[in-house]
């Protein structure tokens, strides 16, 4: 394990979330395909299925507050050091964060930093935030990785010993990265003939 499970659940959510968003690249570099978080129901369904817990509003503004959380929390994975402590810092103040630790469900002792009826989106970014923090004093920054498919721009946590990932789960990304590496070698060989 590089970081504690509490961070890593909340990294692998955070990455989950940035990803909600359309990730397919075009030629032109502009992207396309479908917002996960469309719909109200498209978010109840995020949120069961990463298990966030508090309060929620089930409106159209806390799905948009959602879905700026996730631009917010795209910006500091792709950021360099400097600029994601100032982006982290700023959305750990902005909620006024104050650590606590809590046990619920079937967690045992965890950070939490917001009360439980903080808005869903604050919630989120402070949960990222406070995982980034370890990330961030770890120096493990290069671990935050953008899918090194070129039609892909999804993002990853590399908790890989050696720190060798490359390739998201969002899709077959890595498959067709190998097959069209094969079919490259494939080709040089029998041109070689």
């Amino acid at each position: 394990m590089v970081f504690t499970n509490d961070t890593e659940v909340a990294l692998a959510s955070a990455a989950n979330l940035i990803n909600t968003a359309p990730i397919d690249v075009r030629p032109d570099g502009s992207t396309s395909g479908t917002d996960a978080l469309a719909t109200v129901g498209e978010l109840d369904a995020f949120v069961i299925q990463e298990q966030y817990t508090g309060s929620r509003e089930h409106s159209a503004s806390e799905l948009e507050a959602v879905r700026a959380m996730r631009a917010e929390l795209r910006a500091i994975w792709t950021a360099g050091e400097e600029d994601a402590v100032s982006m982290v810092n700023a959305l750990l103040s902005g909620a006024g964060a104050l650590p606590q630790l809590v046990r619920h469900d079937q967690w045992d002792w965890h950070l939490h930093a917001t009360a439980p009826a903080a808005p869903l989106a604050q919630r989120m970014g402070v949960e990222a935030a406070m995982a980034l923090v370890d990330v961030i004093r770890a120096k493990e920054l290069g671990r935050l990785k953008v899918c090194a498919a070129e039609d892909c721009r999804a993002v990853l946590i590399d908790l890989s010993k050696n720190r060798s990932r490359r390739y998201c789960d969002t899709g077959n990304c890595g498959n067709r990265a190998h097959v069209a590496a094969y079919r490259r070698r494939k080709s040089a060989l029998e041109g070689t003939r």
